[in-house]
């Protein structure tokens, strides 16, 4: 009967045919590439169009305005030559103050080449309408890589009263010395107006004076904050 038993265990063994592994396969299929599909529309050329010319590009006129606040009037009035050169004679828009809705009002017309230039001319009046001076704003002409941020005090912590005054005090420093430094090692232009921080800068260095303000205005000491920007200044120089 034993004997018998152990000739049926060998046959059940004989009849099971041993499965192989989908890992084992899966792994074998990649360097093969017998089932990817590269004759497919991924593997197609993207197609190359002639760029169009700015006669049909071009629509109608555009324009954009620019509200300028009472306090900025007389800024505007002195420095006017100096920001209605550069948009009229290098980016060949029209500019004109109106009296009546006290806008700075900025059109393109048939000698505009670039399309971009009237959003250029936009932010160079609105980074020196928020107090900007006209030889820093005229750096977003010039340059692809400049953006303007801007922010609240009370967005970082919601203080008031004598608190609001004294974080405002922590970011400007003693006579805009730690506003000075934050500006010199950041490489950006920053204006306090109230209880606005507007910051003139490239992408990386706007990230690094925000975080240096907003620090100062949730209380760190000004050594503390110097530090850490000298710190992450220096990472950024190797990195570049």
């Amino acid at each position: 009967v034993a004997g018998a038993a152990a000739a049926s265990k060998d046959d059940d063994a004989d009849s099971f045919t041993k499965v192989k592994s989908k890992k084992t396969q899966k792994r074998k299929r990649g360097p093969d590439g017998a089932d990817m599909d590269t004759d497919g529309p991924a593997a197609t050329k993207r197609p190359q169009f002639p760029p169009i010319s700015g006669d049909r590009l071009r629509g109608p006129d555009e324009m954009r305005k620019v509200a300028v606040p009472a306090h900025r009037y007389t800024p505007l009035k002195e420095n006017w030559l100096k920001i209605f050169t550069p948009i009229v004679e290098n980016l060949q828009l029209q500019v004109r103050f109106n009296l009546k809705t006290r806008n700075v009002e900025i059109k393109t017309c048939k000698d505009t080449q670039d399309i971009a230039s009237l959003t250029k001319a936009t932010d160079f009046v609105k980074a020196f309408v928020l107090g900007f001076q006209v030889e820093d704003a005229l750096a977003l002409l010039r340059l692809d890589e400049l953006f303007l941020e801007s922010f609240d005090v009370t967005d970082v912590k919601p203080l008031k009263g004598d608190h609001l005054s004294r974080a405002i005090g922590r970011v400007a420093g003693k006579g805009g010395k730690t506003k000075f430094t934050i500006e010199n090692v950041t490489k950006t232009r920053i204006v306090l107006a109230e209880t606005k921080v507007h910051i003139l800068g490239s992408f990386q260095n706007i990230k690094m004076a925000r975080t240096a303000i907003c620090n100062l205005i949730l209380g760190s000491p000004p050594s503390k904050v110097y530090g850490n920007i000298r710190v992450v200044a220096s990472r950024t120089a190797e990195r570049f």
